[in-house]
């Protein structure tokens, strides 16, 4: 018997700085009902979903700490834990996290559709820089604002409901790393949820990336990483004009053969469905992807962490 799990990316449109919390919570509110009317078991929430995306500004401590949460649910966010709850729909949100003794991270978490917390994840791949480039327009400061996660990449399972699927998580900039996959995939992944907020610019500076070769990266990472690990992917935008600063669009629910079921097709607020056949992960994990089987991890050699290491010598 197949194993479906109706899924819905909420992709949210820009939140603007000067936009109030309920405002924010009220449009999340609206996604998840209309996730829940088309029948989503599960609903994915961007990175930093509660805010806009406040790294692009050089903020003094006391400007600071309005971003972040320092209880999940807490007093800013309880309103969309209690509808999911009443609704009986998991979701997956990113998140400011502050934690008691003062540390910060961009994290996420999956909650079930009785409102258990089902796992946390920090992000791992912080991109930016810690001070502001000098005469660059727009700025990425998480490595400022946040510190590396230290929650490693834990799989987790699903309640019975979902089909008890094999779950991960990650945050924006990890998806562009195949180890982050790679790490869950040796779990056994079934399902990846991630959440972004990804400049529809070149972060770092320069004219060689625009909006829609973005995009277009956004989605081959999802496709390209779903089909290698045999997976499906939700990979969820925070997108379009958020003060000034433009953010790319997207969304997508990728199956396990990296074809995208299902994509936005707006910079705004948009709920996309997919029914996903855990069960189609079978093909991949099984047979060409057979990890136990074909994995040759004795013959890759080490991975340098070395800065600047020499690469291997040309043979002949």
């Amino acid at each position: 018997m197949s194993r479906i799990l109706r899924v819905a990316a909420a992709q949210m449109g820009p939140t603007q700085r000067a936009d109030s919390r309920s405002q924010t919570l009220a449009r999340m509110i609206a996604l998840l009902e209309q996730a829940a009317a088309g029948g989503a078991q599960l609903v994915v929430f961007p990175e930093l979903a509660f805010t806009t995306f406040f790294p692009r500004w050089l903020l003094d401590e006391s400007a600071l700490d309005a971003f972040y949460e320092t209880a999940m649910p807490g007093p800013g966010t309880q309103a969309l834990f209690d509808r999911a709850r009443a609704l009986g729909v998991g979701f997956y949100v990113g998140y400011a996290e502050k934690t008691p003794e003062g540390k910060r991270f961009n994290s996420a978490i999956t909650v079930g559709p009785d409102g258990t917390l089902l796992q946390k994840y920090r992000k791992m791949h912080l991109p930016g820089s810690v001070e502001p480039r000098a005469g660059s327009r727009f700025q990425q400061l998480e490595k400022r604002y946040f510190e590396y996660g230290d929650l490693g990449f834990p799989a987790f399972r699903g309640p019975a409901s979902w089909g008890e699927p094999v779950l991960g998580m990650l945050v924006c900039n990890d998806r562009r790393w195949p180890e982050a996959w790679r790490m869950y995939g040796l779990q056994g992944l079934e399902m990846l949820l991630v959440g972004y907020n990804s400049a529809a610019y070149d972060p770092n500076g320069g004219d060689g990336e625009d909006a829609a070769l973005r995009t277009f990266h956004s989605q081959l990472m999802a496709q390209a990483n779903a089909y290698m690990n045999a997976s499906w992917a939700v990979a969820v935008a925070k997108a379009g004009d958020e003060d000034g600063s433009g953010l790319i669009g997207g969304s997508c629910i990728v199956d396990p053969n990296g074809r995208i079921v299902a994509e936005a097709r707006t910079l705004a607020d948009e709920v996309i469905l997919a029914e996903c056949d855990l069960d189609l992960c079978r093909q991949g994990k099984e047979k060409m992807f057979n990890f136990a089987a074909h994995r040759r991890p004795e013959a890759y050699g080490l991975i340098t962490s070395q800065r600047g290491a020499e690469p291997p010598a040309r043979a002949g």
